[in-house]
């Protein structure tokens, strides 16, 4: 089949980018199609394919302020001609899933989350605080149209695929749709246990406000415990602002040094509600128990007092007592990275495989 793959954006290898490359090995000759690209931070994996992308590619300051242009990615996805195609593979957590195919041709979205900003976490993403009442009216207006047509161009997808059963749950709430759900990739081969710990505490995250790394250090502060945090993003000025003398920033590692950080941390902490969570499971991956905020797909991973351990107020006083808890608790490493392993590459991969071929049945 002449197959299409239509992703968000590409400028880093994150997770969903990590469900993307799959994609491009079990469909070697399939065109990619993006709103924007910077070649130089994505996989050779996904480079070997052609890459097509939006108009939002050529606005002013878009590869470093895309998301200022938020309200444009509906026109912009909609504009690609997918005429040609037999089969459209959407890996959608914003306007992905909005293409427009033939009446003939399946389009299966893998879905990694409905728009956050659009629905639950809108307050999390524009703060009432941080606009003027002006600002806030167009932004108000601008999302509520945004939601409409997230909505309405649900009934564009033929099938979905979720990462979790949280977000599967989470499609049936605003798009009333059901979903097969097939658990995203961990490159656990990448990761090895260490014999002994560094004795700091490790975020590995986008610093984006939904994240709530905030609440990993200000519980660290008040135990004054060595925290390292690795990431960057628009939240990294305050979260410097708001960091004590015992927490440090690291932007971008690299590889091998990411992968020293995970094996010589004493625990990773996650403190807030995400989707799936891949870097927990690269900690587990590690042998090294997770300290998980107790919403999400972290559910579906963290075996609560055998890999990790849960805190459930979304507080850093509830992170802070869970956080004390581990440090009396005795942790398994080996038992901790054989649970991981249920997660690995090859089983994604032969189950997506297996979900769309399944899918496409059903069509």
């Amino acid at each position: 089949m002449n197959v299409a793959l239509v992703h968000d954006w590409l400028n880093g290898m994150r997770g969903g980018e990590k469900v993307l490359e799959v994609l491009c090995e079990l469909y070697p000759q399939a065109d990619v199609y993006t709103l924007l690209c910077e070649p130089e931070n994505i996989s050779p994996i996904i480079r070997r394919h052609r890459v097509i992308t939006s108009f939002i590619q050529d606005l002013p300051g878009a590869r470093r302020h895309y998301r200022n242009y938020l309200p444009f990615f509906p026109a912009a996805v909609e504009q690609f001609d997918l005429r040609p195609y037999d089969l459209v593979i959407s890996s959608s957590h914003c306007v992905a899933k909005g293409a427009i195919t033939q009446p003939g041709t399946p389009h299966i979205c893998y879905c990694h989350t409905p728009m956050r900003y659009a629905w639950e976490q809108y307050h999390e993403y524009f703060p009432a605080g941080n606009r003027g009442r002006l600002k806030r009216f167009f932004v108000s207006l601008a999302i509520s149209r945004l939601r409409v047509w997230d909505t309405v161009t649900a009934g564009r997808v033929d099938a979905f695929i979720a990462n979790s059963q949280h977000v599967a749950r989470r499609i049936k709430k605003y798009y009333h749709r059901p979903a097969a759900v097939v658990h995203p990739p961990v490159e656990i081969e990448r990761f090895q246990i260490a014999r002994e710990s560094g004795g700091f505490y490790l975020v590995v995250s986008a610093l984006v406000p939904y994240k709530r790394v905030d609440r990993a250090i200000v519980a660290c502060n008040e135990l004054k415990l060595p925290l390292m945090v690795v990431g960057s993003g628009p939240e990294k000025k305050r979260l410097q602002r708001l960091a004590g003398p015992c927490v440090k920033f690291l932007e971008k590692p690299g590889t091998e040094k990411l992968v020293e950080l995970y094996a010589q941390c004493r625990a990773f902490i996650f403190p807030g509600e995400e989707d799936f969570g891949i870097t927990p499971l690269e900690a587990m991956a590690s042998g090294r128990p997770v300290i998980a905020y107790g919403k999400g797909g972290v559910r579906e991973t963290v075996v609560q007092g055998e890999t990790g351990i849960f805190f459930n107020q979304p507080t850093p006083a509830s992170l802070r007592e869970a956080i004390k808890e581990s440090q009396t608790m005795v942790w398994d490493p080996g038992k901790i990275r054989s649970r991981a392993m249920q997660f690995n590459r090859s089983r994604f991969k032969s189950e997506l495989a297996d979900t769309i071929k399944a899918c496409l049945e059903k069509i």
